[in-house]
């Protein structure tokens, strides 16, 4: 299995900037050569005529040259996911802004690693950069190094190298031949059952955490309105929005890795060898929605959450598909009676069915996967629906607060108080 490591940086920080700068300058010149052309001539300039004009105006370089070719075909790529973004209807530029800073990348080719060290190369005549591995990198081949790069970590401001490696780990055989149902949801991220049980993953620090980034983001952007684009203070304020941001994007990330983790765990645990998750893709498309129910839609993180999923579940020898959602909420899974239901409890007013709204959800789309229709399976009883809280904190004590009560308790006992 590919894995990727994080490992600290450290180099100094000027050294590992001006890496990073040198790249972006390597991309910033392949974007303005190809531009400029395309202006004079109005002929789209090739990927491998471009890295010749770069090689010749570009001038001498601290980088190896894979490492500068990397950063020469950085912008064609960015290109092509352009024109294929484009051609599903997705309305998104080319890329054409200038980049200072660019993350450094080495392919194997520029990787050694010899008696736990690993050495990255740069241009002739400098010496290669040198990284001590951890001691659970130790047992890997120098082959299993696929790539490495040089990331700014904005929330931590501190550089970071990024190892990834093939850690010779197989896929494990699957834990049963039985199919569990996934409904992802916007306030619960998933609701699984397999026919017979059901449990709903409940997260709510994840939308909180999503509607928290939105409105402090709204704050600052409010107070940068006012500033001279380009000033101190407005500086100062992007500065903040660009730390803020990454901060809490490595706080959801950790919720949905918990939540993802969660979902397959159950998944074992019923011996199934089928994922059938719920395509959400299309949600809202088309669709006239109140500012609150819009902006909830838009924070609905389900591709990175169905991304987790789908990874984790292969590790584990688990096969996952998609399955058309539609209208699987609102039908009865008794009757086939449709409505939408308010709140998170589903009560059919034709049949009397009383169940999880998710869970309704869940046991549609496990009816379509195997009968290829809606409510040809009910769903559990209540008492069989059980939740799970996969990144609850619980309360806790700071340390030393914890330590002074402990020793107050004591204290009080010891006087018979």
């Amino acid at each position: 299995m590919i894995r990727v490591q994080s490992l600290p940086c450290s180099l100094a920080k000027a050294e590992a900037e001006a890496l990073n700068r040198e790249s972006g300058r390597v991309y910033t010149t392949m974007l303005v050569w190809h531009y400029r052309i395309y202006r004079r001539t109005g002929h789209w300039l090739s990927k491998y005529a471009a890295k010749r004009l770069e090689d010749y105006l570009g001038g001498p370089t601290i980088l190896h040259a894979h490492r500068r070719d990397a950063a020469q075909e950085g912008f064609y790529d960015a290109c092509k996911v352009a024109r294929s973004q484009q051609k599903t209807g997705v309305d998104i530029r080319y890329p054409h802004r200038r980049k200072w800073y660019r993350t450094t990348t080495w392919k194997n080719t520029g990787i050694q690693v010899h008696d736990g060290v690993m050495r990255l190369a740069r241009s002739r005549g400098l010496e290669p950069i040198r990284v001590a591995l951890p001691s659970h990198l130790l047992a890997h081949p120098a082959s299993a190094y696929k790539q490495v790069q040089l990331v700014w970590d904005r929330a931590a401001r501190r550089y970071a190298w990024h190892v990834t490696l093939e850690d010779g780990v197989e896929p494990a055989p699957a834990p049963g031949n039985d199919i569990v149902a996934v409904d992802l949801g916007e306030i619960h991220p998933a609701a699984l059952t397999d026919g017979h049980e059901a449990v709903v993953i409940t997260a709510r620090r994840l939308r909180a955490t999503h509607q928290y980034t939105a409105k402090r983001l709204s704050e600052l952007q409010a107070k940068q309105a006012g500033k001279q684009k380009g000033s101190g203070r407005w500086m100062r304020l992007q500065r903040r929005k660009n730390r803020f941001l990454a901060q809490q994007k490595k706080r959801t990330r950790d919720i949905e890795h918990k939540v993802s983790r969660a979902v397959v765990e159950w998944a074992q645990e019923h011996k199934a060898g089928i994922l059938a998750i719920g395509d959400v893709r299309d949600v809202a498309d088309g669709k006239r929605m109140a500012a609150k129910s819009q902006q909830k839609i838009s924070l609905w993180p389900h591709g990175k959450m169905r991304a987790y999923i789908t990874y984790k579940a292969q590790a584990e020898g688990i096969i996952v598909g998609l399955v058309d959602e539609h209208d699987t909420s609102k039908t009865c899974p008794r009757c086939g009676r449709q409505y939408k239901p308010r709140g998170r409890v589903y009560r059919c007013s034709k049949c009397g069915l009383v169940a999880r709204r998710d869970v309704v959800g869940s046991v549609n789309i496990l009816s379509r996967k195997l009968h290829g229709e809606l409510a040809k399976i009910v769903p559990p009883p209540l008492a069989a629906t059980k939740y799970r809280y996969p990144s609850w904190t619980g309360k806790r004590s700071r340390l030393d607060t914890a330590e002074l009560a402990r020793v107050g308790t004591s204290q009080r006992e010891a006087a018979g108080l």
